[in-house]
């Protein structure tokens, strides 16, 4: 098949869409599929030659779901878009967040000049009653979208929790195929960070520092973990707005042993996910599915998780990890100090969440959607098969009659 996947989000700046896209389509092609990618991009990566992606159009920060986003609002490349839909001649145009931004929106409307079928994924999640910009931006878009909605031959969501969000605005039928992890990268022989190896315990948190991704939570229970077990460092691997907020409070506390380290490279994510004593996830909600549990447990790394619906889609809480509720850091805490007392359950949770991430490999990930893909191209052949008929057997019908 000759597939095209299209990124409503910057693909000069890191984030879980475009790790999915990218996975995705390796995968693809190691299957004999040909693939391109489709994506807006800024800066200097945007002039940068990378085979099979597209850069079509730039990108601007918003606020969505409690995160910043970097999306395509204008592309202005819609005569683009066209000629290359009409040169390509893709058998599958698959779409990831397709309302999120104007690039799929507006491959949606050159379906015309296109022979595909078009498919969505899914990734956003938000809890019902929750002030977002993307449940703002669904109701108050509906009527808008709902002909583009219509035109979608396929629809995927990552999770249950991802159905659910949209199928309040969109309802229809939605195949959940999750989101993969490499679980030949992240494994539990990595090597770790030998910085950190010095006979104290690393507690990992790893992640953009936002509201909604719970980083302050874990500070809040440092007092509780160094009560029981001081010999420990907390290491916050990542970048964001209140990074500089959560440093001060740190100096001012007096908290040693706390280590902010910035964005990860990506050639040192899986040796820092090794360096992790326990993994821990102290996030508040608006997680689909948690694609950084899925890279801790195949490193084999114990995790403490919240207990939220895209987290259960992962973590069988007392058997792959440690669910705790959102919110409550002392609970956090608790957990965390039983895990750091308890080096048999560690072992044990290590050998449960591999199994578990092997669940999620991008082999099994990426041939569900190769399945997937078969099965509407399949539909859309079938369709097509009986409408000839219909046509060529309509003028014969009055000499076929009985008077």
């Amino acid at each position: 098949m000759k597939i095209g996947l299209v990124s409503p989000y910057d693909w000069s700046y890191p984030g879980g869409v475009q790790e999915h896209i990218a996975h995705l389509a390796t995968e693809l092609r190691s299957r004999g599929h040909t693939v391109r990618i489709l994506t807006p991009a800024t800066g200097p990566q945007a002039r940068q030659v990378e085979y099979g992606v597209y850069r079509l159009g730039w990108t601007a920060p918003l606020r969505m779901n409690g995160s910043i986003a970097r999306i395509a609002l204008a592309p202005d490349v819609y005569g683009k878009i066209r000629a290359l839909l009409q040169r390509e001649q893709f058998d599958v145009l698959h779409l990831h967040e397709p309302f999120a931004s104007s690039l799929p929106l507006s491959v949606l409307h050159s379906a015309n000049v296109s022979n595909a079928v078009y498919i969505a994924t899914f990734h956003a999640y938000a809890r019902h009653g929750l002030t977002s910009t993307g449940e703002w931006a669904y109701t108050s878009a509906k009527p808008f979208l709902g002909r583009y909605f219509r035109r979608l031959q396929g629809r995927i969501a990552v999770s249950a929790p991802a159905r659910d969000f949209v199928s309040r605005f969109f309802p229809g039928d939605y195949r959940i195929i999750p989101n993969g992890v490499d679980v030949e990268r992240f494994r539990p022989d990595v090597a770790p960070l030998p910085e950190y190896m010095d006979g104290k315990l690393n507690i990992l948190y790893l992640g953009r520092i936002e509201r909604r991704k719970g980083a302050k939570f874990l500070l809040r229970a440092i007092p509780h973990i160094r009560e029981h077990y001081p010999n420990t460092r907390f290491i916050i691997a990542g970048e964001g707005q209140l990074r500089p907020a959560f440093e001060k409070l740190v100096a001012q506390a007096g908290w040693r042993d706390v280590v902010f380290t910035g964005r990860v490279p990506a050639e040192q994510m899986a040796a820092m996910y090794a360096t992790a004593h326990i993994f821990c996830a102290p996030n508040t909600g608006g997680e689909s599915l948690g694609i950084v549990l899925l890279e801790a447990l195949a490193a084999g790394r114990p995790v403490v998780a919240s207990d939220i619906p895209g987290f259960r889609t992962v973590i069988r809480n007392q058997v792959d990890g440690v669910l705790v509720p959102p919110r409550k850091h002392e609970e956090l805490a608790w957990a965390i100090c039983n895990l750091l007392g308890d080096e048999e359950a560690r072992k044990r949770f290590a050998v449960m969440g591999r199994q578990r991430s092997e669940e999620f490999s991008w082999e099994r990930v990426g041939g569900y959607v190769e399945a997937y893909y078969q099965e509407v191209l399949g539909q859309r052949v079938a369709i097509r098969l009986q409408q000839p008929q219909q046509s060529l057997l309509a003028p014969l019908r009055p000499l076929l009659l009985p008077e």
